[in-house]
């Protein structure tokens, strides 16, 4: 598989981890990277800090074990460096989101600012900067107020 379609599977493997609700997944993700939120004026960096920041901020429901969510991701740009061991990608994601009391909707949308970098042949973050652009009711989702994120 060629460099660019790895990275395009490690992006839509985020989405992936989130929506199964796997929070040490998306957390080993981010092993040796960190996670920014503009929004939030947050930096965070590894796997035990990204697993802390999922847990206090993601909703879980018991009965799946999920937040019930479907994060798409689209628009993915990638850029290799000339050396192929460093590349960057930009995206955009929107969250759609249905519960009991949560018609089906899209809760959140913005965009992803990646890095990357091969380690002994492998591609892995090194960097997610996480962009809001628009913001509904996220409510049954996150774990905290996000109506003045946008």
């Amino acid at each position: 598989m060629d460099d660019s379609r790895c990275i395009e599977n490690l992006i839509y493997r985020y989405a992936e981890r989130i929506d199964n609700g796997d929070l040490e997944g998306v957390a080993e993700l981010f092993r040796d990277a960190e996670i920014i939120s503009t929004a939030h004026n947050v930096r965070r960096s590894g796997y035990q800090e990204v697993l802390e920041m999922y847990q206090l901020s993601c909703r879980l429901y018991e009965a799946t074990g999920t937040p019930l969510t479907k994060h798409l991701t689209t628009n993915v740009i990638i850029e290799l460096d000339e050396n192929g061991s460093q590349a960057s990608a930009r995206s955009y994601y929107t969250v759609i989101q249905a519960t009991d009391s949560l018609p089906l909707q899209p809760i959140i949308s913005g965009r992803y600012r990646d890095s990357f970098h091969k380690v002994e042949g492998q591609w892995r973050f090194a960097s997610r900067e996480m962009l809001v652009d628009l913001i509904g009711d996220c409510s049954a989702h996150l774990l905290y107020d996000a109506s003045g994120l946008s």
